[in-house]
């Protein structure tokens, strides 16, 4: 099984910052797209960007222009940065990462899920 853990988030002003990070451990053969997604409160869970093995990068309408996903393929990781922070973007964001895993010339695929950070942003 591959097991993800999220880092980062917290607490920001309107304009500020953040950064997270989610890294995938277990017997990774392949990753093929790292995406986070974010629940605020009474709504439901949404794409925030999501990135595919080739490099293309998606975002949702929202946060074009202010966030960016990035991964580190030798320490199997994914990155969202966000910059200019606004109070709508509060919500617990979640990583997930779909790939290949194991060993012995057997692989499988994984669908897995991070833990979820709260990020909030207050005005």
């Amino acid at each position: 099984q591959v097991q993800l853990v999220e880092s980062g988030g917290g607490l920001v002003q309107a304009g500020g910052s953040l950064s997270l990070s989610c890294a995938a451990s277990g017997k990774i053969l392949a990753i093929v797209t790292i995406g986070w997604y974010r629940q605020a409160p009474g709504k439901q869970r949404e794409l925030v960007a999501v990135m595919v093995s080739g490099g293309n990068r998606n975002y949702g309408d929202s946060v074009k222009g202010r966030f960016s996903i990035s991964r580190d393929n030798a320490r199997n990781t994914g990155y969202l940065q966000m910059n200019d922070l606004k109070p709508e973007d509060t919500a617990i964001y979640y990583c997930n990462i779909r790939g290949y895993y194991g060993d012995n010339g057997i692989s499988k695929q994984f669908d897995s899920w991070g833990q979820g950070t709260q990020v909030s942003v207050s005005s």
